[in-house]
């Protein structure tokens, strides 16, 4: 996107190119403005701020190409020197770098949220309306003491955001799903569907995707169970990851993948692209909104069906929350072992019935009993992560879908999270092994993985 592309979103009309005269032609007279006067009134630094900005933009070249972020930057820095200068406004050097950084995080980044994405540990930024900022550390909600300037401020925010994705957000359709270019989910909701004015909600990702040391340092889960993770991905067991809300569905699903091994084709589908996947032969595929006369839409279902034709060894979805469902259960009824996805739920066995749910949701006459052995054919392991208490984010389960019992999907917890107490008000616990081996402990070992029985706890004494 060009500069004056850019200026003509934000203020709403092309920039003059009469380098800073009124409207007699004549250049207005240079103002000195000290620091201190900054200091004691925000206004008047919000005035300047706006001004230096409007006139910096106006001497940018409108052809100027944003995407190379560090050549504008400096073309930036330079312009910015020269209109201070010229204009003879005397700042302080830390005001002079606080105005600088927030004229240049609105020409080439979001704004008042340009710090929160840049400081690593701030993992959500939710805004409620233009004067309410809170971020996530650590699984704990703050407060900021930043702002937007007004209500369309945030708005030409997150046109900003969706604008390159093709999708719109407007009154006749007042909430969108999407992504930065790091891969960061965005949700964004505006009146007259939110009463508080726009709500933007962005779910951060690392800038390096988190790794399996990390997850083992984290406490989210141990060696063994990670041993035990890699042995299932490798030998093409059918996955799905549960959890809550900001649970880490998604980032284990990112960590499990990495498992997949590099000579297999992997077809993922996601309502907004945000899986990180490090091998080379990926397919991704995003669903689509319907255009403003309500075409043209490509549903996470209608994409699964597609996959089919094209030839994966594996199937990953991002998350399965409609009767897409019941075209994942039969790809990986149909030959498309090792596939994962991710559900939202309270529990393994609550997995299930959300899968029997939106299965239903298709619109087939299907019996309840044919669906739950779809499920319990389809589904060989339940991976359960939750955000405890204290904010830190663990695998509490990780369940076996043993079959059938009359009408019932037997289960059995393979690993189980110990809580053991509570110290500076962080849970101490392990996620630890029931002592019980899988049913498909054969199909592993036919992949030619052999699993010490340690890794199920066998041989130990156990407390379950």
């Amino acid at each position: 996107m060009s500069i004056l592309k850019r200026l003509q979103n934000d203020n709403g009309q092309t920039p003059s190119k009469s380098g800073g005269s009124d409207s007699g032609g004549q250049s207005a007279p240079a103002r000195r403005i000290s620091s201190s006067g900054l200091q004691n009134n925000q206004d008047t630094y919000q005035d300047l701020k706006n001004r230096v900005q409007g006139k910096l933009l106006s001497t940018l070249d409108p052809s100027m190409d944003i995407s190379k972020a560090a050549d504008v930057r400096s073309t930036i820095q330079e312009l910015f020197e020269q209109i201070l200068n010229e204009e003879n406004i005397v700042l302080s050097r830390p005001e002079r770098a606080r105005m600088f950084e927030q004229i240049a995080a609105e020409i080439l980044g979001f704004g008042p949220l340009q710090p929160l994405l840049d400081d690593e540990s701030v993992t959500e930024i939710m805004v409620n309306g233009a004067k309410n900022i809170y971020v996530e550390r650590k699984g704990k909600l703050f407060r900021v003491p930043l702002t937007f300037e007004s209500t369309e401020h945030v708005m030409r925010i997150i046109e900003r955001i969706v604008a390159p994705l093709g999708r719109r957000i407007d009154e006749s359709s007042p909430y969108v799903d999407a992504r930065l270019p790091d891969g960061s989910r965005v949700n964004a909701v505006i009146p007259p569907i939110s009463l508080v004015g726009p709500v933007l909600t962005i779910r951060k990702f690392a800038k390096t995707p988190i790794t399996v040391d990390q997850l083992i340092s984290f406490g989210s889960l141990t060696p063994e169970s990670i041993q035990f993770l890699d042995a299932c991905v490798k030998a093409r067991i059918n996955i799905i990851i549960s959890g809550g809300t900001g649970s880490g569905k998604t980032t284990l699903l990112n960590v499990l993948s990495a498992f997949i091994p590099a000579d297999e084709r992997i077809v993922t589908i996601e309502n907004a692209a945000e899986l990180q996947l490090r091998q080379d032969h990926v397919v991704t595929l995003e669903s689509r909104p319907p255009n403003i006369e309500g075409r043209g839409e490509v549903t996470i279902r209608a994409l699964v069906i597609n996959a089919l034709r094209m030839r994966p060894d594996r199937i990953i979805v991002g998350e399965i929350r409609d009767e897409a469902a019941l075209d994942m259960l039969q790809a990986m009824n149909t030959g498309h072992d090792g596939s994962m996805t991710t559900a939202h739920s309270n529990s393994p066995r609550d997995t299930l019935s959300r899968l029997e749910t939106m299965t239903l949701m298709a619109g087939m006459d299907l019996p309840v009993r044919a669906i739950r052995e779809q499920v319990a054919s389809a589904i060989d392991l339940v991976v359960h992560q939750e955000r405890l208490r204290d904010g830190t984010r663990k695998v509490v389960n990780i369940t076996e879908v043993t079959g059938m019992e009359g009408d019932i999907i037997t289960m059995t917890d393979l690993y189980v999270f110990e809580q053991t107490g509570l110290e500076n008000n962080r849970i101490q616990g392990r996620l630890r092994p029931t002592g019980l081996r899988p049913k498909f402990i054969e199909r592993l070992e036919a992949s030619g993985i052999h699993l010490p029985p340690s890794i199920f706890g066998i041989g130990e004494r156990r407390r379950f």
